[in-house]
């Protein structure tokens, strides 16, 4: 049975170990054992703030003729797994998954990750990550995968806006200034995103939409600022799309009463 292990993360980095024959490729198996139906997160990008670890619960299906002995996985950022930037072993003292059978030849596995700010998290490592999984089979066939699945981790983001003077007259200059944050894994703080580009939007008092007004990008520390003339009353708001790196998100409007 040749199968790649890792046993371990140190310093924020994958520790690899050969328990049995290195694979010369990146996937690799024996017999009819399959992993499928893989899941990160209920599908949903990792998102984590500058100071709170996160959990991360990873599901799948392990299957064989024989029955699944017992599966192993790793989350994982990197070109490969034995490349890897960084990664995290699944909560448990032998780094396994729960795998609960549900027939003579299906199981399903269930997997708990921390990610950690300064452990396996700093500001490079956002993006995206892969699941690296091998299960083995109780005839000692078994599946490696190296990416059985890619997913976003993603460093949290902030947006602020306001809009003044408040109130105004109709025809007159709203300032409207906000800034654009981001979670720094390495400071525990979070910290301006320049450069972005972000979307001034508006919407009536007596609508529930908003449109966009113009887009600027931020500047230094991850300021906004931009001008408007007023008309009716309603809500401004910054929004932004989001990068690979950093999750969509929305201010909350602020409201300028036009007289």
């Amino acid at each position: 049975m040749r199968i790649r292990a890792t046993v371990a993360v140190v310093s924020g980095a994958l520790a690899l170990s050969a328990l049995a024959v290195p694979a010369a490729q990146a996937d690799d198996s024996a017999g009819d054992t399959k992993i499928s139906n893989v899941v990160v997160n209920g599908g949903k990008a990792v998102v984590v703030d500058p100071t709170t670890a996160k959990k991360v619960t990873l599901t799948f299906t392990a299957t064989d003729n024989s029955g699944i002995a017992w599966a192993h996985p790793i989350l994982y950022r990197g070109a490969s797994i034995e490349k890897s930037e960084t990664g995290a072993l699944a909560d448990s003292s032998d780094g396994r998954a729960k795998c609960t059978k549900v027939d003579a030849t299906k199981s399903t596995c269930k997997a708990t990750f921390t990610l950690k700010q300064r452990d396996n998290l700093i500001n490079s490592v956002a993006g995206t990550w892969k699941v690296w999984i091998v299960a083995a089979a109780k005839d000692d066939d078994y599946m490696e995968k190296e990416n059985a699945k890619s997913f976003s981790v993603q460093r949290a983001s902030k947006l602020t806006v306001n809009a003044s003077p408040e109130p105004v007259k109709k025809g007159k200059t709203i300032t409207v200034t906000g800034t654009l944050s981001r979670a720094n894994w390495e400071t525990k703080k979070y910290a301006g995103y320049t450069g972005q580009s972000v979307k001034l939007q508006f919407r009536k008092k007596s609508s529930s939409t908003y449109t966009t007004v113009k887009t600027i990008k931020s500047g230094s520390a991850g300021s906004l600022k931009t001008t408007v003339k007023a008309s009716v009353d309603g809500y401004y708001r910054y929004s932004f799309a989001g990068t690979t790196t950093t999750p969509a998100v929305n201010a909350a409007g602020d409201f300028v009463d036009v007289k």
